[in-house]
C-alpha cells in the first residue's frame, strides 16, 4: 500500500538521491540498542495505519509495548504518531526526492517519524537522527540504518526550505476527502485541512453549578476548553464527577434535541457517554442503548464515575431493540465514517475509504427506522453524525424527511446562541474544523431534528 496517493513530487529540489540497501540484506540481524519507549510506540501506530489501515487507538490498547508503558510515554508516543499522520502528506513529499526507489514500509514509517519530529515538533536534530536510527537498528532493518541516517540529516540542515513551494493543506488530506468536502462551500476544504494542522485542545462539558477551572475559556456554546496535552485525569473535580470530556461540536446535538425533566427519551448509540450524560442532567429518564460489550463497559464507567446511576443501560442493537412503552425523545448519533473528527483522530484520513460509505449509509437508514418506531406522535427525533460527508448528513436528512412519518423540525439560530455560522439555510446543524479558528477550531458534526406526525 503506497499512503498518501495524492502525494506528488516537488518540481523544485532535486538532491542526489540515494538507493537502498538489497532486499537479502534487510535479513540480518537486528543490533541490541535500549529501545526508546516513545519512538517504539509511535512507530508501531504509523507502521499500523500505513500498512495494515489500523487505527491509532487500536495499536495503543492491543500492543503489548504501549500496554506495559509508561503513561506519559503512551501520551507522548500518541502524539508523536498522531502527528506524523497529521503532516503524512507533506512529509511523504519531502522525502520523496531522496529517495531512488520507494523503501520497504517499515523503514519508510521511521523515515517519516523521523523527518516529523525535525520539521514540526522541533525536536533537536541529534535526538531525532539518532532514535530513528536506533529504531531501525534493533529490527532486522539495520542495513538500512546508514540510508536512514543520511536522509534525515539533510533535512536537518535544509529544515524549513523543504518546504517551500509545498501546497501542505492539499499534500495532507487525501483526493476523495478533498474532493467531496469541496460540496460544504467555497474555501472549506482548505479551510478544513488548516484547522487540522495542531493537536485538537481539550473541550470538557461541566454538571451543572460546577465552575470552569481557571485556567480554561468558555467558548461560544458553553463548552469549557483548556490546552491541547491537558491530563484530564489530574483535573481537580475530575474523580469526583463534576465534568466529562466532550468536544464543543459533540455536545450540541444532545442540547437540540432539548429533553425535559419526566420525559422518556432514548441514546440509541451510547457509547461513550458524554452525550447520555448530557440527557441525564436534564432529570429525563434515560435508556442509553449499545451493542457492543466492550464499548458498553466503558458507558457504564463513565457513568459510574459521573454518579448517573439513574441511566438504563442495554446491551442491544438498536435496529432490532423496542422500548417498553414509545418514546418521548430519540438521539442517534449513528455509526459513521467519523471524517468530522480527524483534528482527534487523523489516522482516519488514510483508513478511510469512499466504498466504506456504502455500509455505513445503509446502517443509518435502519437505524433511523427504527428510530421512528420507537417514538410516540409528537415525539423528537435527532439524527446526528461525527462526519463532514454528503451521504452521512444532508442526503439522508433530506431522504428521512416525510418517511415512517417524520416531518423534519428545522434548527433555529436562536438555539445556539453565539454560533449563527452553525445553522444551515435548510435548519439543519453543521459544524467542521475550519470553524473557530481563533479558538482551536472544533469537530465536525452534522444534525438534523424530525417531530413524529400523529
Amino acid at each position: 500500500m503506497n499512503i498518501p496517493s495524492n502525494t506528488s513530487k516537488p518540481a523544485s529540489r532535486n538532491p542526489r538521491r540515494r538507493s537502498g540497501p538489497k532486499r537479502s540484506q534487510a535479513r540480518k540481524p537486528a543490533v541490541d540498542v535500549v529501545p526508546d519507549p516513545t519512538r517504539e510506540i509511535a512507530y508501531e501506530i504509523v507502521r499500523g495505519v500505513i500498512e495494515n489501515r489500523r487505527m491509532l487507538d487500536t495499536t495503543l490498547n492491543r500492543s503489548p509495548e504501549a500496554k506495559a508503558a509508561d503513561p506519559r510515554d503512551r501520551a507522548a508516543a500518541h502524539r508523536l504518531g498522531a502527528a506524523t499522520l497529521r503532516h503524512l502528506g507533506t512529509l511523504s513529499a519531502v522525502l520523496e526526492p531522496f529517495l531512488r526507489k520507494e523503501p520497504p514500509e517499515p523503514v519508510r514509517a521511521a523515515l517519516l517519524i523521523g523527518a516529523c519530529q525535525l520539521l514540526f515538533l522541533e525536536t533537536p536534530p541529534h535526538a531525532a537522527v539518532g532514535t530513528t536510527v536506533n529504531l531501525l537498528r534493533r529490527r532486522e532493518l539495520a542495513p538500512f540504518a546508514g540510508l536512514a541516517n543520511a536522509i534525515l540529516r539533510k533535512i536537518a540542515s535544509q529544515g524549513a526550505t523543504l518546504l517551500e513551494g509545498l501546497d501542505q493543506d492539499r499534500l495532507n488530506i487525501p483526493s476523495w476527502l478533498w474532493s467531496s468536502w469541496k460540496a460544504l462551500g467555497p474555501g472549506v476544504a482548505r479551510r478544513i485541512a488548516q484547522g487540522l494542522k495542531e493537536e485538537a485542545p481539550l473541550d470538557l462539558t461541566l454538571r451543572p453549578g460546577v465552575p470552569s477551572p481557571e485556567e480554561a475559556i468558555i467558548l461560544p456554546t458553553g463548552s469549557v476548553r483548556l490546552p491541547a496535552g491537558t491530563r484530564v485525569t489530574e483535573l481537580e473535580g475530575f474523580t469526583e464527577g463534576a465534568f466529562w470530556v466532550q468536544d464543543a461540536a459533540a455536545a450540541l446535538p444532545a442540547r437540540l434535541l432539548a429533553a425535559q425533566a419526566g420525559e422518556h427519551v432514548a441514546d440509541l448509540c451510547a457509547a461513550p457517554g458524554g452525550k447520555t450524560a448530557q440527557l441525564a442532567m436534564t432529570g429525563a429518564h434515560v435508556t442509553a442503548l449499545e451493542r457492543d460489550p466492550a464499548r458498553l463497559e466503558r458507558l457504564k464507567e463513565n457513568l459510574a464515575r459521573l454518579k448517573l446511576d439513574t441511566v438504563q443501560t442495554v446491551c442491544a442493537d438498536a435496529a432490532a431493540w423496542q422500548p417498553e412503552q414509545p418514546l418521548d425523545a430519540i438521539l442517534l448519533d449513528a455509526p459513521c465514517s467519523a471524517t468530522g473528527t480527524v483534528r482527534r483522530h487523523p489516522d482516519a484520513l488514510w483508513i478511510k475509504r469512499p466504498r466504506d460509505l456504502t455500509a455505513l449509509v445503509e446502517t443509518q437508514a435502519s437505524l433511523l427506522a427504527a428510530s421512528a418506531r420507537m417514538l410516540r406522535p409528537g415525539g423528537r427525533l435527532v439524527y446526528a453524525v461525527c462526519s463532514l460527508q454528503q451521504e452521512e448528513g444532508p442526503e439522508q436528512a433530506r431522504k428521512i424527511a416525510g418517511q415512517f412519518g417524520l416531518k423534519p423540525d428545522p434548527i433555529k439560530v436562536d438555539e445556539l446562541p453565539g454560533f449563527p455560522e452553525a445553522v444551515t439555510p435548510e435548519g439543519w446543524l453543521r459544524t467542521h474544523p475550519g470553524m473557530w479558528p481563533e479558538l482551536g477550531g472544533l469537530d465536525g458534526f452534522f444534525a438534523a431534528r424530525f417531530i413524529k406526525e400523529g
